[in-house]
């Protein structure tokens, strides 16, 4: 994708209607563009009003870069900047009882976190071998594989990012709008193409997308981020009911192959799930209707609170029937056959493990703890799967790493080689099932620490649970702040960190969240355990008593989420 930024201002075919909803005060300005005016109204709207973020890359390159960290200013520091993937990263002396009482400037250290964006797209091991070759030289072998299918550095200094962002050019890759007020990374099917049940590619769909849409200046201006998943996959593999917008792919019994499309999701500390708009939508105008949906959220969205700047609060106050009809009338100009809803084919969405595909290849999943895995180890991972014949890596929405286009009779040699390097085909239902943020290690906003306790809770559970039979994962989500990085609101047991008094910190639980999948047919928030704060010393203790209980309580085939929905509080203490 070319950095030459495209100069487009409205949306095609923009033809505003008469009629205009505001959000729920009445008497006062939200902020909607196309209803209130574009005069900012707080000073995240005036700094981007001032210079589209897009434009300090060149500052980057040709100044910061050359004159050091203290030559940045301000709004592009801790606002501009994002519009290209960085964010300063957490002064590592400071602990927990600082967070939310320092500005983010105090926060601070003078490094940078570096995210890439990958789009959902499958990667070549020469791209891959790249970026574990950045984290070595570049980010102090630090590399993670997050639940937005991104890859994050750090330790990255200023002065480095123009050599980064060279050496992700000659590869193809980029991190152009992967933070800040824009159409972040996609999450995309990580088997499209290859899976032998797929009942769409996905890939063209985010390719147009990506070269029709992103760096473009009709989207580099939005109330907050907006986050895109796409999936052709049965197993519903990209988590679509907590995104801006998703794409699943069906089988219309009258119009043949396509999408149904959902708006509106996200979790944080407002948690909403998408809404189906009910229509069904065919390969060919998808990115029309993309766009369609993400300059309603422009034109539309709520601008003068940033906690009410998501997409979620709008179609929550207009609804399903409202939001298809201003997306016909007023952005597409024409109507949308009516939708079916997506199935799921009882498979699991992480794709660990080993699996056909179409040309009778296999591709094999692996769980890596957390997502965490090291430039230097991801450089080694390269090397195996080009020794089992591979020449393709794919990430997932799950924090997880396929290797495909494997030879078959060279899977096994590949799981043995692998497992010796920490990842695993097979794991435990805790290594395969849990989740973790950055946590407080780099992040500004969280009070705990993250991946290095999820590891040691894993290991803990290994020995505590060994030879307990789990026929089905119970997944946790461990995450540093109430952001819910980690998804703890669809966890089976989402775990939010915060203060307990003093310096101790330790977690909020949650119990029974989850996305459809094989075991359960709708998504559902967790619920709350009231009064209950567990700290990170007894988190390995509780979650045993936890799932013991679970196994003694259960019915025949119940799910984790099921016994929590029936149980009383006392059996979660």
């Amino acid at each position: 994708m070319s950095h030459d930024r495209t100069t487009t201002t409205t949306s095609p075919g923009h033809a505003p209607v008469a009629e205009r909803v505001r959000g729920p005060k009445k008497d006062r300005s939200n902020g909607q563009w196309a209803v209130d005016g574009r005069t900012p109204l707080n000073p995240n709207e005036v700094f981007k009003a001032e210079d589209d973020g897009i434009n300090v890359r060149d500052r980057i390159l040709e100044t910061y870069a050359k004159e050091g960290f203290a030559s940045i200013p301000v709004d592009d520091l801790f606002g501009r900047m994002r519009w290209w993937g960085l964010y300063t990263q957490r002064d590592q002396t400071l602990d927990a009882t600082r967070t939310g009482k320092l500005t983010d400037a105090e926060l601070s250290s003078q490094y940078f976190m570096q995210r890439i964006r990958v789009d959902g797209r499958i990667l070549s091991t020469e791209q891959v071998r790249a970026i574990a070759a950045i984290s070595q030289d570049l980010a102090r072998d630090s590399l993670d594989i997050t639940d937005r299918q991104n890859i994050q550095l750090h330790w990255v200094q200023i002065e480095d990012v123009p050599e980064l962002w060279r050496r992700l050019d000659e590869v193809g890759l980029d991190t152009i709008t992967s933070c800040g007020d824009t159409p972040r990374g996609f999450l995309g099917s990580p088997v499209a193409g290859i899976a032998a049940d797929e009942i769409i590619d996905p890939t063209p769909l985010i390719e147009e997308i990506r070269e029709k849409y992103i760096n473009t200046a009709a989207f580099t201006n939005l109330p907050r981020k907006f986050k895109t998943a796409i999936t052709g996959h049965p197993s519903l593999d990209v988590v679509h009911e907590i995104n801006d917008i998703s794409f699943v792919g069906v089988r219309h019994p009258e119009h043949g192959v396509g999408y149904d499309l959902w708006v509106g999701g996200g979790l944080s500390t407002a948690p909403r799930f998408a809404e189906r708009i009910g229509v069904f939508v065919r390969p060919e105008e998808a990115a029309e209707v993309w766009a369609g949906v993400i300059s309603i959220f422009r034109d539309y969205g709520y601008r003068r609170l940033r906690n009410k700047a998501r997409l979620k609060f709008l179609i929550a106050d207009w609804g399903a029937e409202k939001f298809r009809q201003v997306l016909q009338d007023e952005y597409l100009h024409r109507t949308l056959p009516d939708g079916i809803a997506p199935v799921s084919n009882g498979t699991s969405g992480d794709h660990v493990g080993i699996h056909d595909q179409k040309d009778g290849r296999k591709y094999v999943g692996f769980a890596p703890t957390v997502g965490r895995i090291g430039g230097s180890r991801l450089a080694r991972i390269v090397e195996l799967a080009e020794a089992a014949g591979s020449r393709r890596i794919s990430f997932t929405p799950h924090q997880k790493l396929l290797v495909l286009d494997v030879d078959p009779d060279k899977v096994e040699e590949l799981v043995a080689a692998m497992d010796a390097v920490g990842l695993s085909a097979r794991p435990s239902p805790f290594r395969r099932s849990t989740m973790a943020c950055t946590g407080i290690e780099y992040c500004k906003l969280a009070f705990v620490e993250t991946k290095g306790l999820a590891a040691r809770v894993i290991d803990e559970l290994e020995e505590r649970l060994a030879g307990v039979d789990l026929d089905t994962p119970i997944s946790l989500g461990i995450n540093g702040c109430p952001n819910s990085c980690a998804r703890i609101q669809t966890s089976d047991i989402g775990l939010k960190g915060q203060l307990l008094g003093g310096s101790e910190f330790g977690f909020q639980v949650h119990l029974g969240g989850g996305l459809a999948s094989a075991d359960r047919d709708e998504a559902g928030l967790g619920r709350t355990v009231r009064g209950l704060k567990v700290s990170a010393e007894d988190l390995p203790g509780y979650v045993e008593r936890v799932v013991r209980r679970f196994l003694d309580q259960r019915l025949a085939g119940e799910t984790f989420s099921a016994w929590v929905a029936r149980s009383d509080d006392k059996e979660f203490l």
